[in-house]
């Protein structure tokens, strides 16, 4: 069998501008370590996050990193976890779900339940992932994600600083590399030699849980492998969903500084 080109050799690929975002990204983390404490980096273990970590590493700032460990990841993502507890500066906090939950949810609608009903499968995301993240983010000011918008169609109107809602309590929710493009990320990651989970080199550009994800095609959209059996309209887990007339509100409680 032919080995599989690494993914640094196939995305590796910077902006013309790439010098530009990447200085407006460390001014925006550094910003945010000084003026909104208490905050943490959400991390799923994928290429942006791992960028987003390495450089909080990097520029040795107070900002811890959350894992949600949904109990469902792939062996590849729990070594990756387990290598950047060893070697992060920046402290590794991990939540995993409530134990009684997932029992509860296995024994009905059980686990093939996902694939039954948009309503199982969220039930399995609250349980696994948005309870978990509400723990992780209780008095917390913000939190910082590696939203992008080249990653799919939902996404394309995010900023890189948001009101949101966790808990019913206002939060700031920063997204440092907003305007990468999957290519910058790449190329951050090969020139820093930053390590990164093995599932990207098997043409996993989005991962989540093993169950919700699979390889993607050529010419397939970048989040096609998640949840690929529901409508695109439908492809987020919570984790980045608000409703907008509570995000307003909060807005026009807590006006957001641009940096």
């Amino acid at each position: 069998m032919k080995p599989l080109t690494p993914a640094t050799q196939l995305h590796a690929k910077p902006s013309a501008n790439f010098a530009d975002k990447l200085a407006a990204t460390q001014a925006q983390l550094k910003a945010a370590a000084a003026e909104l404490q208490p905050l943490k980096q959400a991390s799923s273990l994928g290429a942006e996050d791992v960028v987003i970590t390495h450089l909080i590493n990097h520029l040795a700032l107070d900002i811890p990193v959350f894992v949600l460990e949904t109990g469902a990841l792939h062996s590849e993502t729990l070594a990756l976890l387990e290598r950047l507890q060893a070697n992060s500066r920046a402290t590794i906090q991990v939540y995993k779900p409530q134990h009684e939950a997932v029992i509860a949810f296995v024994k009905h609608p059980g686990q093939q339940g996902i694939f039954e009903s948009m309503a199982n499968r969220k039930a399995c995301c609250g349980i696994r992932k948005l309870e978990p993240l509400g723990r992780a983010l209780q008095g917390q000011k913000a939190w910082i994600t590696g939203l992008r918008r080249e990653q799919s169609q939902a996404r394309a109107e995010v900023s890189a600083q948001e009101a949101d809602v966790t808990n019913g309590t206002p939060i700031v929710k920063l997204n440092p590399l907003v305007d990468w493009t999957w290519g910058d990320v790449w190329h951050y990651i090969q020139l820093h030699q930053v390590a990164y989970n093995p599932l990207h080199d098997q043409f996993f550009p989005s991962i989540g849980c093993a169950p919700c994800t699979r390889a993607i095609s050529l010419g397939e959209d970048f989040r096609a492998g998640r949840w690929w059996w529901e409508d695109e309209a439908a492809k987020e887990c919570g984790l980045h969903v608000s409703a907008d007339a509570e995000v307003a509100k909060v807005s026009a409680l807590h006006p957001l500084r641009s940096h």
